[in-house]
This record gives structure tokens, C-alpha cells and sequence, in this order.
């Protein structure tokens, strides 16, 4: 097709701004490379560039793309995500501003930037599908909004549209693009997820209420209108009242499949299910819900979980391009996790490797990766989250410490098991035994900040010998801005020779410390008491700059803490709660229940940041229960004495 295309814009437009799109980033610089071929044997090779070559060669030397910086030197540029920002911006201005005449992109830029032409070419209605590992043709409102290009109103009193297709669809296309084309509903593909949403807000608590809710959707006067499309057979009241029950039965059996709903005995009321809460929160298919219910369990380890997350429902969408399960095979040898083998054309298999380049800090085959990886850590961190409330909802403390490890391993892109310090810019493994103090060696990130005590000459000395200034400094940024917690716990509750529920100072010891007699507070057994946490920043941001500092996450993230009350020996999480940023202080109150049992018990509080590696705190908390008749015999003792 590119011939043709070339002959187009000899035709229709040999000297006016002309958009050509293509299916693929790959297709763009094969049409770019052929357009430059039919110019090499024309009088004037360089007809589409308009502006002194000497200009465009001091252009040229500012961009990142070789095969850019080939094209534009033909008045031809390129355009799709794939392109480093500045390289698309400057095409982008060239074009505008009429330097370059020719612009091939991507279909996605007719519906994102407006650059009208007087020529547009559609170079093929077709894009290969990697989820259905064939070619399919562009929806109709794509190749409408891409004839839509065509005209330039401040200059043109006519566009050209040239569309490029196979004989057949000829005629196809043309009762398209002269008729009224009408808008059809796609509601039927997540009608469940619809569904699942009204029935938590409340809307929806019976089969009828589902039933009234369709009604009053967009699909609901489609169906009327074209019954064929959704392959309604009859349009009498029955047999429409029929198809809606259908409709809604099948979507609250495969929501109570993913245990998100309840149908009640009398199979009419319906009532939300926990799992169904966190899908409604976080915006997810209940199939993800689903396979969380079935795959988490009480010991997942990192890469059980990594493997869960790459599974996840919202990910099936990622592309695998022609050829990128090639790709994906060498991408796996050099990645420590293994894959399936046999699935390296798998959307869920390319996620698993993202992230794991992404933890390794890989350097990706191409760009087309980096703008998955992009969407792919976009995803996770809603993902991750619905994952915590799952297993927090089921009790499972180890599990729940392993997400959390892995939600700040997506945020600063490092292995949960390599050194915290390597989290700081510019800093790799070989750096590493420059951290040294009088005392040893550095390890972690509180040592690093402790030693430099908020001096950024100190880190200078340490580093000085690998690192420029600029990259010191760089790496200063982020360390004076790590936030150091103090934390201290007081416990409301009712006490042993007490008959009022007060509030009491709770002695915590470090997770390594061996407790002490002194140590255990004495309570009753079967009660509930609040854990009232203070919180206070003694390092790091302000009130006005509550970014967290992850350089390699795609966009912007607030700072936040996990509190977690767990009991190490049952492996049972007891309580979670979310903490945003912390400025100079804050207060959390965490409830739970004491054992039914007597005798001494050690709840662990984990304090654990929700962007950075290294920062988690632990702490102890001594009970000694007391079953309710010894209480209530100190209490009798005690009234005696009165």
C-alpha cells in the first residue's frame, strides 16, 4: 500500500500538510522508510521539507530516535507512545507549523491531538490483535474520526480522504462513511461489574430492582431499536422480559461464583459479599476477585504473589504484538522467575516479565515495552491494594506483609530482598561498600540518615569518590526527604483491678528484645480494647510536598503507612489500617480482641511505609490474659479493701 500512498499525495496533495495512519509503531517507520525510497527516485528528493536543510539538521541533533532523525530529514515525521516525549513534541511543532509536510502515526492520535490536514490516508483498516492472535478490522468510529482529520478550516475550503482497503470491503466501507452510522451499547460486557457496583451502593436488593435498572440504561433503548445487534429474536413484552431475566440471572450467577454477591433463599434478594465491596472500591472484574479467592493463601511468598498480581483480570488487554513472544522468550532468560514456557504470547505471562524487568531494572527490547511497563505499574498498585483487603479479610499476616513488600517494590523498583540503599539514585551494588560509618558498615536506609544527621556533606564525603556533584545532589534529594516515624502506643481498655475503661501508657519492646516480667500488661480475656498509636515525623517532607519520591513509578504518588497488628505465633492478622501522609504527627486507634484463653500472649505492631524499601518499624506488645473469673475475683479483692 505504500505506493499508493505515495501517488495520493502526489495527487491530492503535493505541497499541502498530508496525515498518513498506520496500524502499528512498526508500520510507521516501514511507511516512512518506503515514502523516502519513492522520493529518492523523484527530481526533488526533498519536496516535503519545508525549511533550510541547515535549520533542520541543528533540529535533527536534539532527537533520541535514529529513525527520526532519518525521516525528518525528508520532510517526513513520525507519531505514536513509543516516541520519547521531546522527540513527539518537536514533530509535533514541525507539522504544526508546516516545516514538515508528511506525518504518518498511529490510529490513537486521531483521537488525541488535533492536527488537521489537507490529505488524509488511511493506510489499511486493519491492526493485528495479540489477545486473539489475529488481524481485525478498526471500529468504524476510529477510521470516521481519522476522515475527520481531512480539512484544514483556516486554509482549506475542501479535504481528501484517501482510505486504503482490500475490494471487498468496499462497498462495506462506503454505506458506512455516507450513512448515519448508529452508536450501539456494550454494557452486555461488564453488566456483572455494573451490577456489582448498584447492588453495594444499594440500589439494587432484588432481581426486580436489577431488572428496573437495565430499563433505564442506553442498551435498554438500543435493544428496542436494534433487537438483531444483541440477538433478540422477538420484541413482544415476553419475550424481551424474558431475555432481561436471562441477562441478570447469568450475571448474579457468575458474580456468586466470585463469591462478591448473595442471592437470598428466596432467590429474589441480593446482597453484597465482602469480596464484592473491595471489587466495587477498586474498580476491578469480579474474575479477578475470583482468582484472588481461590489463589491467595495463608504463607504466599513474593513470587506466588507476583504471579497472582500478573494474573489479574485487568492486564488481560495488554498487547503482545506480531513477533513479541520471541521477545518474550529471551526477555525470560535474563529475569530470575521462571514463566511458563509455553505461553509467551500470553497478555498475563508479558506482565509477569514487566514486572520482574521492572524489579531488576532491566533495560526493555524496545519502546513499545517501556510504554507497557508504564500501563502495567499503572494498574498494580489498585490491584495490589484489593489484594491486601482480601487476605486482611482472611486473617493471613504473612501474606499481608508480603503485598505490602511488593507494593513498595513496584513503587521504587528493587527486589525486596537486595539492599534498601540501592533505592537512591545513582546508587548500584558496587557502590555499596562505600557506606561505612566508625562503627561498620551501613546498611540500611534509618543508618544512612542517622549518620548524616541532615548534612549533606557527610553524604558528600561518602560518596564523592563514584559520584559527580550532580548525582550527589540528586541522591541528597531523596534521602533528606525519607520520613523518619517515631511512634508510641497507649492501649483504652478495661484493666484488671479497675472497673473503669481508661486509657494506660503500653510498654512496647523491639522485635529482637527477649520480654521481660515487667513487660506484660495484665488484661481480661474476650475483651475488646483500641491500641491509640501516636505518630511523629522526625525527618523528612513537609505538609506542603507529600510526594513520595519514586523516581522510577510513572506518575506522582502521595506518601502513605500501613499499621498492622498481628499475632507472629498463630500467623494471624488481628487488625489493618491505612495512614496517609504523617506531618508532625498523627494518631491511629486500632481495635481488636484479647485471646478467650489465658496466659501470656505477644502481638507484634507493624508500622510499614507504602513507597519506600527499608523503612518498616516492629514492635512487641506483652499481654498477660486473664480469664474473666480471675478479673472478676481481683475486682471482688479490691472492693473488699474498701
Amino acid at each position: 500500500m505504500n505506493k499508493p500512498t505515495f501517488k495520493a499525495i502526489k495527487t491530492h496533495s503535493p505541497s499541502k500538510p498530508t496525515l498518513i495512519f498506520v496500524s502499528s509503531r512498526r508500520q510507521t517507520r516501514l511507511t516512512a522508510l518506503d515514502q523516502i525510497a519513492f522520493l529518492a527516485t523523484d527530481n526533488n528528493p526533498k519536496q516535503w521539507l519545508h525549511m533550510p536543510e541547515n535549520e533542520m539538521e541543528s533540529i535533527i541533533s536534539g532527537i533520541k530516535d535514529h529513525n527520526l532523525k532519518l525521516t525528518l530529514a525528508f520532510g517526513i515525521g513520525m507519531h505514536h507512545a513509543g516516541l520519547h516525549d521531546r522527540d513527539r513534541k518537536t514533530v509535533e511543532e514541525l507539522f504544526v507549523n508546516m516545516k514538515i509536510q508528511v506525518l504518518i502515526a498511529t490510529s490513537t492520535l486521531a483521537w488525541g491531538v488535533n492536527f488537521p490536514a489537507h490529505l488524509v490516508v488511511v493506510k489499511g483498516t486493519e491492526f493485528f490483535d495479540g489477545k486473539t492472535k489475529r488481524y481485525v478490522d478498526f471500529p468504524i468510529t476510529d477510521v470516521l474520526q481519522m476522515m475527520g482529520r481531512a480539512g484544514r478550516p483556516q486554509y482549506d475550503d475542501q479535504g481528501v480522504a484517501v482510505i486504503l482497503v482490500h475490494d471487498i470491503k468496499k462497498h462495506f466501507y462506503k454505506k458506512f462513511l455516507y450513512e448515519p452510522f448508529p452508536v450501539e451499547s456494550n454494557l452486555l460486557d461488564v453488566l456483572p461489574e455494573h451490577l456489582n457496583a448498584e447492588i453495594v451502593a444499594g440500589t439494587i436488593t432484588s432481581k426486580q430492582d436489577a431488572m428496573d435498572y437495565i430499563t433505564w440504561t442506553y442498551f435498554f433503548r438500543r435493544l428496542l431499536m436494534n433487537p438483531s445487534f444483541y440477538q433478540l429474536e422477538k420484541t413482544d413484552h415476553d419475550s424481551i422480559n424474558r431475555f432481561l431475566s436471562h441477562l441478570v440471572e447469568k450475571s448474579l450467577i457468575d458474580l456468586e461464583l466470585s463469591f462478591c454477591v448473595l442471592v437470598g433463599e428466596d432467590n429474589r434478594s441480593v446482597e453484597p459479599l465482602t469480596l464484592g465491596c473491595i471489587a466495587s472500591f477498586y474498580y476491578l472484574n469480579h474474575k479477578t476477585l475470583r482468582m484472588f479467592h481461590t489463589s491467595i493463601k495463608s504463607e504466599c511468598t513474593v513470587p506466588d504473589l507476583i504471579n497472582i498480581l500478573a494474573n489479574a483480570h485487568e492486564f488481560n488487554e495488554l498487547p503482545v504484538r506480531h513477533n513479541e513472544d520471541g521477545i518474550n522468550s529471551e526477555l525470560a532468560k535474563k529475569l530470575p522467575l521462571e514463566v511458563n514456557q509455553h505461553s509467551f504470547d500470553d497478555p498475563h505471562t508479558k506482565a509477569h516479565l514487566l514486572f520482574q524487568a521492572h524489579f531488576c531494572r532491566l533495560q526493555l527490547p524496545s519502546s513499545d515495552y517501556n510504554t507497557d511497563t508504564k500501563s502495567v505499574l499503572d494498574q498494580a498498585i489498585r490491584v495490589l491494594q484489593a489484594m491486601l483487603d482480601v487476605t486482611a479479610d482472611n486473617g493471613y499476616l504473612v501474606t499481608a506483609l508480603s503485598i505490602i513488600n511488593i507494593i513498595q517494590m513496584v513503587l521504587q523498583g528493587r527486589w525486596i530482598n537486595e539492599s534498601s540503599l540501592l533505592t537512591i539514585p545513582h546508587i548500584d551494588s558496587s557502590m555499596l561498600s562505600l557506606f561505612k560509618s566508625h562503627s561498620g558498615l551501613i546498611e540500611t536506609l534509618p543508618e544512612l540518615v542517622h549518620h548524616c544527621r541532615g548534612n549533606k556533606v557527610t553524604l558528600h564525603k561518602l560518596l564523592s569518590e563514584k559520584l559527580s556533584d550532580r548525582h550527589i545532589n540528586e541522591a541528597w534529594d531523596m534521602l533528606h526527604k525519607l520520613p523518619m516515624i517515631q511512634m508510641e502506643t497507649n492501649m483504652q481498655g478495661l484493666w484488671i483491678n479497675s472497673t473503669e475503661n481508661e486509657q494506660r501508657s503500653v510498654p512496647t519492646t523491639f522485635i529482637r528484645g527477649i520480654p521481660k516480667d515487667k513487660d506484660y500488661i495484665k488484661v481480661h480475656a474476650d475483651q475488646e480494647y483500641v491500641l491509640i498509636i501516636n505518630l511523629r515525623r522526625l525527618t523528612g517532607g513537609t505538609n506542603n510536598d507529600k510526594k513520595a519520591v519514586a523516581p522510577r513509578f510513572p506518575k506522582p504518588k502521595s506518601e502513605g503507612w500501613f499499621m498492622i497488628l498481628g499475632d507472629i505465633e498463630n500467623k494471624e492478622l488481628l487488625a489493618l489500617k491505612r495512614v496517609g501522609f504523617v506531618g508532625r504527627s498523627s494518631t491511629i486507634q486500632l481495635s481488636f480482641f484479647t485471646p478467650e484463653n489465658s496466659g501470656h500472649v505477644i502481638y507484634t505492631i507493624y508500622l510499614m511505609s507504602d513507597s519506600y524499601l527499608g523503612l518498616d518499624q516492629q514492635y512487641n506488645i506483652c499481654l498477660d490474659v486473664v480469664s474473666a473469673d480471675k478479673g472478676l475475683e481481683d475486682a471482688v479483692y479490691m472492693s473488699d479493701d474498701d
